[in-house]
């Protein structure tokens, strides 16, 4: 069935709205292992809301979001295709994606086999509404290297705020802001934690909808040109966190969300 034959909502789909047991539980077991991103996708779908679902009925409606039904690009395939890109310039997106995935030992693929540890594509609704939910997921990694912000814990709590600012989940808000008192619990840091994730908010409100990005044309986009077209702002206070959670002797890699942590080494 082509995409533009599907419901734009179908009938088995439900709104639950927030239900705090369900994201309190899983929140635990993202503190315990920060790696373990099927935890992210519950809290997400316990917190998924009429905002989020409205914003995705109305780029459906639109008419990229109608030039993208019909193209039909499988984007977790197009960004895994390397031989793709390869031929790009040094600074293009595309390159940068390249080297960030293959530092991180990520693969857009990768993702996707995450949320289907947290549910199989037959128990989700087969609609147009997935569809799009399904691109948030699949531009994740695009996000961290538009934005600049890393994969360290703060990186991804940061990443979040702004994520939440494009995407109103308020799950999302509630990982970042969570996963920022664990950083400050675990760390002992004086770096301004919480000042990161609120910037990350407002560069998140300021910036283009990365989401409804035409992925192929930026990934063929010079880096910096793509950065002030989208209107990414740069995040000034992330990076002094760094500096100052580096001075005061933390590996900022090894860096948890579980008391659990490597101590920090003498400066």
């Amino acid at each position: 069935m082509a995409l533009l034959d599907l419901p734009l909502i179908a009938s088995d789909r439900t709104i639950s709205g927030f239900r705090p047991i369900k994201v309190l539980h899983h929140f635990n077991k993202l503190v315990a292992d920060k790696e373990d991103t099927e935890q992210v996708f519950h809290i997400i779908e316990a917190t998924k809301g009429k905002r989020s679902h409205k914003q995705a009925w109305d780029f459906i409606k639109s008419a990229d979001g109608q030039r993208f039904l019909r193209d039909e690009v499988d984007i977790p395939a197009m960004l895994d295709d390397h031989d793709r890109w390869a031929d790009l310039p040094e600074n293009s997106v595309g390159k940068h994606y390249m080297a960030f995935m293959k530092r991180e030992g990520l693969s857009a693929g990768g993702l996707v086999a995450e949320s289907h540890k947290w549910a199989p594509p037959e128990s989700r609704p087969n609609d147009l509404t997935e569809w799009y939910f399904n691109r948030l997921r699949d531009t994740h990694d695009l996000f961290h290297v538009l934005t600049t912000y890393g994969r360290d814990a703060l990186g991804e709590a940061s990443l979040l705020g702004f994520s939440y600012a494009q995407n109103h989940n308020g799950g999302v808000l509630f990982i970042a802001y969570g996963g920022a008192r664990q950083i400050k619990k675990v760390s002992g840091t004086k770096a301004p934690i919480y000042s990161a994730i609120r910037e990350g908010q407002r560069l998140g409100k300021a910036a283009a909808k990365l989401s409804h990005m035409d992925v192929e044309v930026v990934m063929r986009e010079d880096i910096d040109e793509a950065r002030a077209r989208l209107n990414i702002g740069q995040p000034v206070i992330y990076r002094e966190c760094l500096r100052i959670l580096e001075d005061e002797g933390n590996i900022i890699n090894e860096i948890a969300l579980s008391d659990k942590q490597v101590e920090p080494q003498a400066a």
